[in-house]
């Protein structure tokens, strides 16, 4: 045996063994398959959410003065719709829980659960959010932010929480009052008030107990701001009261946004500002899968035949370079 036969010998084995003829990419796929299989556990640190979302569901968030898909929509559905591109968008290990506020509570109707894991529950229960959840018919929107406020706090020190308004207060606040919170402390809970609506105020839909329509409130039937020692007002026409939210936002120590179109709340939310870095667990599975089909493909690949129609063999190349072609040879 010669000095350089030896490597030679092993590369050969090698090339046999792990060449597109060889067993060595079915080995190596069975074992990459079992990986797939059976994974290891992995953690990595990602950024994930905790949510708790409170919607207004009194009546004039059934105004419909906004759009969704170019067509005009109430400013609950608006929210609801926000709400659904959130929960995809949202990575696994995030929570999001439900609230509703009416007349001065803003009540969690579920705790927030985990949203891959969870997801269909969450969509099918957020649809069922609508006024007929509604208890009473009054609307105090800034006591309803404090108890949004104390709901996220109950629930855990990492939880924020979101407040979808249209922020219409009935009856109409009186001069300078706010909210009894000595409770809270401002900034204690992070979140965000989010403003639902249009600037032009127009009438209100009237519903009953059961969603029903009843026409649209009148003057006479709502208190004004005039009869509590406001200014004269349309209280029975309803627009987006920014200046009010942006206030209480302001009081509770938290951030505002409208909400003009869908991803304005996605993101709202997806802030890095309201994410914590916690170890979750990572579906890497897909990697050994893809890795054990690559391989597969290129052991049996040269049997289909595809690569000997286009890439000819060595010996069909030293043919075709000795043939001369016709008609170029010159008789002796």
């Amino acid at each position: 045996m010669t000095p350089g036969s030896q490597p030679r010998q092993w590369l050969s084995a090698a090339r046999r063994f792990g060449g597109s003829s060889g067993n060595g990419p079915l080995v190596l796929a069975l074992l990459l398959l079992a990986l797939a299989v059976w994974p290891p556990r992995v953690q990595l640190q990602r950024p994930v959410f905790n949510w708790q979302v409170s919607f207004d569901i009194t009546q004039s968030m059934n105004v419909e003065d906004v759009e969704l898909d170019h067509t005009a929509v109430s400013r609950l559905t608006l929210a609801r719709a926000a709400m659904r591109d959130v929960l995809s968008a949202l990575p696994c290990g995030s929570k999001v829980g439900w609230s509703v506020f009416s007349d001065y509570r803003s009540v969690v109707i579920l705790t927030p659960v985990e949203v891959c894991s969870h997801y269909e529950e969450l969509l099918a229960s957020l649809e069922r959010i609508d006024g007929r959840m509604r208890w009473a018919n009054a609307s105090n929107v800034s006591k309803g932010v404090t108890w949004a406020v104390r709901g996220a706090r109950s629930i855990g020190p990492d939880t924020s929480f979101v407040f979808i308004s249209d922020g219409q207060e009935s009856p109409p606040l009186r001069i300078n009052e706010t909210p009894p919170m000595t409770d809270i402390k401002p900034g204690d809970v992070k979140g965000w008030l989010i403003g639902v609506g249009g600037d032009v105020p127009v009438p209100i839909p009237k519903t009953g107990s059961n969603g029903e329509p009843a026409g649209y409130w009148r003057a006479d039937e709502v208190v004004q701001g005039s009869a509590i020692g406001g200014t004269l007002n349309h209280e029975h026409l309803s627009e987006l009261r920014q200046d009010h939210l942006r206030s209480l936002a302001e009081l509770v120590g938290v951030n505002y946004r409208r909400l003009n179109k869908p991803d304005a709340l996605m993101t709202a939310m997806l802030d890095r500002r309201y994410a914590q870095q916690v170890p979750t667990d990572a579906d890497l599975r897909w990697i050994p899968a893809l890795l054990a089909l690559l391989l597969l493909v290129w052991r049996f690949a040269p049997d289909l035949g595809w690569l000997r129609e286009r890439r000819p063999s060595k010996r069909e190349k030293k043919a075709t370079g000795r043939v001369q072609p016709r008609g170029l040879t010159r008789p002796a």
